[in-house]
C-alpha cells in the first residue's frame, strides 16, 4: 500500500494569467451590462422572470453558459466552451425546462452532419499532402514579397470558401511558416494574411465556416444563391486584406528584393491526394447543383474512409469533436431559452429595436460575435431574425457580419487563435496590437462593403 503522504494529489487548475483575468472581468461586465440594459428597457420581462421559477432557472442557465463561452473556460476549473455547452444542455433537461425528447429534437443534425463530413474530407486532403503540393506550386511562381502575399491570401481565401476556414488554417499555417522562415522573411504579415483571408474567404459559401452552415440549414437558402450573394463580398474583402497588410508592413513588401529559396520537398501520398481532391471537387459541384449539403458531405467523407493509405483512427483525429459537442449543447441551451422566455411580446419588443435595418443588424451581430463568439451569437439571434420582414436578406447580413467580425481582434475567431498558437510553437509571436492594427480597419471596411453590396 502506498503511504498517504507519498500519493500524488490531483493537479490543481493553473492560475489564470493577469491578462486572462482582465478578459474574464471584461466579459463578465459586458454580459452583466447587457442583462441590466435588458431589465431596464423591459421591466415587465424582468418581473416575469422573477415571478416564474422555471423562467428564472432557464435565464440563469442560459446566461451562465454564454458567460463561460465568452470567457473561454470556467475560471479556476478545466471546464471549457464545449463542456459549458454540455453542462448547460444537461441542466436544461435536468431542471425540466426541456424534456429529453424535446432536447434531442432541438439539435440540428443536418448542421452537425455537414460539419462532420467536411472535417473528414479536409482531414484526408491534409494527411495526403494536398495542401503542401498546392503551396509548392504557388511558391515557384511568386518571386516578390507582394506576389507571395497575394498568393497566400488567394490560397487561404479560396480553400476557406469551400472547406471550412478553421481546418484550412490548421493545414496552411505550418506550411506558410516553414516557407517564409526558409526565405528569411518576416513571418508575421504572412500569418496575419492566412488568418484574415481565411475568415473573409469563409463568408463566401455555406461550407465556409460553422455559422454559415447553421444559417444555411435554418434559412433554407440554396448553396448557389448564398454564394452568389456573398462571394463578391469575400472577393472585395480579400483585395482589402492585401492592400492593408501590404501598406502597414512597408519594410517587408515595398522592396525590390526578389525571393530566393529552395522549395521544400513535397512529402505527399499522391494517389490519396488525387482521390481526396477529386471527391472534394465532385462534392462542391454537387453543392452548386442543389444537392442537400449535409447528405453530400457525409457521403463524401464516408467514401474517403475506404482507403488503404491511412488508418481510419488517424482520420478521426482530424475531427474537431469538441466543436461538434459545442454545437449540440448550444442547440439545446438556446431551445430551452426559447421555450421559457421567447414570447410573442418579447419578439415584438426586439423587433422594435430596428433589427430590420441592415446597419443595426450588422452592428449587433458583429458586437455579439466578438463577445460570445460567432456561432453562439448566430444561435441566440436566430429566432429574432426569422421574424423580420425580409428574413432572407437578414440571414445573409448576419452571416456576413458574424464572419467578418472575426478579424477585429485575435480572440475574434478560432482561425485567428489557430494561427497564433501554431506560430508560437515555432517561436513566432503575434501580439494583440500587430493583429488589431490590421484587423480593426479591415473589419470596418469589409462590413461596410458587405452592407453596400447586400
Amino acid at each position: 500500500m502506498v503511504p498517504p503522504d507519498s500519493r500524488q494529489s490531483p493537479p490543481s487548475p493553473r492560475r489564470t494569467p493577469p491578462l486572462r483575468r482582465l478578459g474574464v472581468l471584461a466579459a463578465a461586465a459586458a454580459i452583466l451590462g447587457v442583462l441590466l440594459a435588458v431589465a431596464s428597457r423591459w421591466p415587465w420581462l424582468a418581473a416575469d422572470i422573477v415571478a416564474n421559477p422555471m423562467r428564472a432557472a432557464a435565464t440563469l442557465v442560459f446566461a451562465a453558459t454564454y458567460l463561460v463561452i465568452a470567457i473561454g473556460k470556467l475560471p479556476g476549473f478545466y471546464l471549457d466552451r464545449a463542456g459549458a455547452a454540455l453542462l448547460g444542455a444537461s441542466l436544461m433537461v435536468g431542471l425540466n425546462i426541456l424534456s429529453l425528447d424535446a432536447a434531442l429534437r432541438s439539435i440540428d443534425f443536418a448542421t452537425i452532419g455537414l460539419l462532420l463530413g467536411m472535417m473528414i474530407v479536409v482531414g484526408n486532403l491534409r494527411l495526403s499532402g494536398f495542401f503542401r503540393l498546392v503551396t509548392n506550386w504557388v511558391v515557384t511562381r511568386a518571386r516578390h514579397p507582394l506576389l507571395l502575399l497575394a498568393a497566400v491570401i488567394a490560397t487561404s481565401g479560396f480553400f476557406s470558401a469551400f472547406l471550412v476556414n478553421d481546418t484550412i488554417c490548421l493545414a496552411l499555417t505550418p506550411l506558410v511558416l516553414d516557407l517564409v522562415l526558409r526565405l528569411q522573411r518576416d513571418p508575421v504579415p504572412y500569418l496575419l494574411a492566412v488568418a484574415m483571408a481565411s475568415n473573409i474567404g469563409g463568408v463566401a459559401t455555406i461550407t465556409g465556416n460553422p455559422q454559415n452552415m447553421m444559417i444555411g440549414s435554418v434559412s433554407g437558402i440554396a448553396y448557389g444563391s448564398f454564394a452568389a450573394a456573398l462571394a463578391p463580398v469575400a472577393a472585395i474583402g480579400l483585395c482589402v486584406t492585401f492592400a492593408l497588410v501590404a501598406l502597414l508592413h512597408p519594410a517587408e513588401f515595398w522592396t525590390r528584393q526578389q525571393l530566393h529559396g529552395a522549395v521544400a520537398p513535397a512529402h505527399a501520398h499522391r494517389p490519396l491526394a488525387i482521390k481526396a481532391g477529386s471527391v472534394a471537387l465532385v462534392m462542391t459541384a454537387g453543392f452548386f447543383a442543389g444537392f442537400e449539403p449535409a447528405k453530400l458531405a457525409l457521403v463524401a467523407g464516408s467514401v474517403l474512409l475506404v482507403t488503404r493509405a491511412v488508418r481510419s483512427a488517424r482520420i478521426y483525429r482530424e475531427i474537431d469533436w469538441p466543436l461538434l459537442l459545442l454545437f449540440a449543447g448550444l442547440f439545446i441551451v438556446v431551445a430551452g431559452f426559447e421555450r421559457s422566455l421567447l414570447s410573442p411580446r418579447l419578439i415584438a419588443a426586439i423587433g422594435h429595436q430596428q433589427l430590420d435595418r441592415a446597419p443595426v443588424l450588422a452592428l449587433v451581430t458583429a458586437a455579439l460575435s466578438n463577445l460570445v463568439s460567432n456561432v453562439p451569437a448566430v444561435l441566440v439571434l436566430q429566432p429574432f431574425v426569422a421574424a423580420l420582414p425580409d428574413p432572407r436578406r437578414a440571414w445573409l447580413i448576419m452571416a456576413m457580419a458574424a464572419t467578418l467580425a472575426g478579424n477585429l481582434t485575435i480572440l475574434g475567431s478560432v482561425a485567428n487563435l489557430i494561427v497564433v498558437e501554431r506560430a508560437a510553437t515555432r517561436g513566432v509571436t503575434i501580439n494583440f496590437w500587430q493583429h488589431f492594427r490590421v484587423g480593426a480597419p479591415l473589419t470596418i471596411l469589409t462590413i461596410l462593403a458587405g452592407l453596400w453590396w447586400l
